[in-house]
This record gives C-alpha cells, structure tokens and sequence, in this order.
C-alpha cells in the first residue's frame, strides 16, 4: 500500500528538520513530492529513493 506522509512526518523519516526539507524542496534538490490540492505530500518510496541517491561511500566522492 501507497503510503502518502505529509509535511510534518516526512522530516521524521529522513531525520531532518521540518525546516531543512522544506528548503530543499524550495530549491530543488530535495525528494520529489505530490500536491494534493494545497497540500504537499511525499510517498515513502520517493524518499526512501532519495536517501539511495544521495548516499555516498565517502566524504572525497562528489555528489552530482
């Protein structure tokens, strides 16, 4: 089943500040999410698919 997590669990998930996630979503370097209405949203999947993007083996690698 499709979980949709809002604004405020997100975060949680990811173990960043509400405010952090918000600032990468203004940016565009964040997770992607859904707009329901007014409302933002983000699937499990897609943040779970971003922590795999971003991970890294070690602090030389560069993230691009």
């Amino acid at each position: 089943m499709l979980r949709l997590l809002t604004q405020r669990k997100a975060p949680s998930l990811l173990r960043l500040s509400e405010r952090t996630l918000e600032r990468l979503r203004v940016t565009g370097r964040g997770p992607i999410y859904v707009k329901t209405g007014r409302f933002v949203r983000y699937r499990e999947t897609d943040l779970l698919a971003w922590l795999d993007r971003n991970a890294v083996g070690s602090t030389t690698e560069v993230r691009q």
